[in-house]
């Protein structure tokens, strides 16, 4: 599908029906960033650095807010920072009041994970920094069970040694403690699922999708029917992707899923829309993309990396979009029904 090109000048290309808004956009590398509402505020976290360099020293987490949809956002807000580590904004979620919750990876000796919950967008308050065993590279989005939170962890570095596993976190205590379990080890490159996005699909299912860090090779497809205590992986046919994180929202109403994912390198921010049914059935079962807007392509790891949530009747999908210097933080936005239209999904 055609879209109009722009300059990384402009605040973003979209396509019709799509709303992009700028919610950093201050000389400097913004990116990696989470989106998450309390109540009717959207928070928006994020790191800012001088390059594309997770570990590197003051690189500091901060947060928007916005009560008009994401047209507007508040001035920024110091959450992590020090001159010992730099930080990643890794994962998003809430806790079983509803409560924003956010993962911070500090990267230095210790590599260590720290969580963080708002009531109102303003105010952050360490919950946790547990002590883990494979310590993560990532702690990924939270969601809910009968066992209390969960989210997925993956672990260990990015070489062709054969030493990457992932597994669970549980806490049944509002995400004070943390319980790990492994799924796999002794994975390669090839074989390791990263930075997956979990929906809850219900009766115990759960459908994830992660990347992989191998050039060229499609997204990962992780499916569970027992609340995350067995998987099963395997490939789908989502390929044009270039080592980008994927995000997906659940309509429970419509059975349907949402997979937004930003292609680096070509500089496309899109959406697949898949009826449940037919994924569960066969990973490689998704339709055809739709191309919802552009952003920059100059060197492909300074863009990309979305994280979406529904709020209301819209769907939010935040992303960092620039070049080796600067970034951009970009919220792109759109009605659910008009995904639908756009969407190869209803021809099948």
């Amino acid at each position: 599908m055609a879209i109009a090109l722009c300059s990384m000048a402009e605040t973003a290309c979209s396509q019709e029906g799509v709303t992009v808004s700028v919610v950093e956009d201050a000389p400097g590398y913004n990116c990696w960033p989470m989106i998450q509402p309390v109540g009717n505020r959207l928070v928006c976290i994020y790191t800012i650095g001088k390059e594309h360099d997770p570990g590197e020293k003051n690189r500091s987490a901060w947060a928007r807010y916005s009560d008009d949809g994401g047209r507007s956002w508040s001035e920024k807000i110091l959450i992590d920072g020090s001159p010992e580590y730099g930080t990643s904004s890794i994962g998003k979620g809430t806790d079983k009041e509803g409560n924003a919750l956010f993962w911070i990876r500090r990267l230095n000796a210790d590599r260590r994970m720290a969580l963080y919950r708002t009531t109102d967008g303003e105010r952050f308050e360490q919950v946790s920094t547990p002590p883990l065993n494979p310590l993560p590279m990532q702690i990924t989005d939270i969601f809910h069970t009968p066992e209390g939170l969960v989210c997925l962890w993956f672990s260990d570095d990015y070489s062709d040694a054969p030493n990457k596993s992932w597994g669970t976190l549980t806490s049944r205590d509002d995400g004070r403690t943390w319980k790990q379990r492994t799924v796999e080890d002794s994975l390669s490159r090839k074989e390791w699922p990263t930075e997956p996005s979990v929906a809850v699909l219900g009766d115990g299912r759960l459908l994830a999708i992660a990347r992989c860090e191998d050039v060229g090779e499609s997204l990962f497809q992780l499916t569970s029917s027992d609340w995350g205590k067995t998987w099963k992986k395997t490939r789908t046919n989502i390929d044009d992707v270039h080592q980008s994180t994927p995000t997906l929202i659940y309509d429970e109403r419509k059975e349907l899923i949402y997979t937004y994912y930003y292609q680096r390198g070509a500089g496309l921010l899109k959406l697949r829309v898949a009826r449940c049914r037919d994924i569960l059935e066969d990973a490689a079962a998704w339709p055809e993309p739709v191309v919802l807007a552009e952003g920059g392509r100059e060197r492909p790891h300074d863009s990309g990396n979305a994280n979406a949530v529904a709020m209301g009747r819209r769907h939010f999908i935040t992303y960092y979009s620039g070049d080796p210097v600067n970034c951009q933080v970009l919220v792109a936005s759109l009605n659910p029904r008009a995904e639908e239209r756009l969407s190869p999904a209803r021809q099948r």
